[in-house]
């Protein structure tokens, strides 16, 4: 079973979390079918973590490990929404270095990859002058349109904000 992370809703249908023949969690020490696969900043070797270990902060605590770069993250007010996203969140795998996107002062859920497609299913893609961050991202806008796809050499990241519900776009290369 999965904990609930609030800024990371659906981390096994993400890929940040892979099922399959049990392993031993690196941190407590237990058997997990679960186990996390994204990245994990630590100067410690760990090869497993399980949801547990990292929805309880204990992962990060033991190995003074983040599971998403404080520096690469938008700015809140509360110190313990940050904490919250680097020590008990799982981060998602980005091509350069991943950036967490807030709104109404608390960070975004990460909802998944996307390209122009899934924009497009979504409904999304006629408001990509509204959900793209620029400020963060700095590709030209009819640059994403023509050249950002999913799995692709430019790779969309989306949050969705947790507050009003709005759509945030991040977008890097490889």
């Amino acid at each position: 079973m999965i904990p609930h992370f609030r800024y990371h809703p659906d981390p096994l249908g993400t890929g940040a979390f892979t099922k399959g023949d049990p392993q031993t969690c690196d941190c407590c020490g237990r058997q997990t079918d679960i186990w996390y696969n994204s990245p994990f900043y630590s100067s410690e070797d760990v090869e497993c973590l399980c949801p547990g270990c990292i929805a309880d902060g204990k992962a990060a605590e033991k190995f003074d490990g983040e599971f998403q770069d404080s520096a690469s993250a938008d700015k809140v007010s509360d110190p313990a929404k940050l904490e919250e996203l680097t020590a008990r969140t799982p981060g998602y795998c980005g091509w350069q270095q991943e950036y967490w996107l807030a709104h109404c002062d608390d960070y975004c859920a990460f909802t998944g990859y996307v390209g122009m497609e899934e924009l497009e299913e979504m409904g999304l893609s006629d408001k990509l002058e509204e959900i793209y961050r620029k400020d963060v991202a700095m590709f030209d806008i009819e640059d994403v349109r023509e050249n950002m796809q999913n799995e692709g050499s430019m790779q969309g990241y989306l949050f969705r904000c947790l507050h009003c519900g709005k759509y945030f776009l991040y977008v890097d290369c490889d």
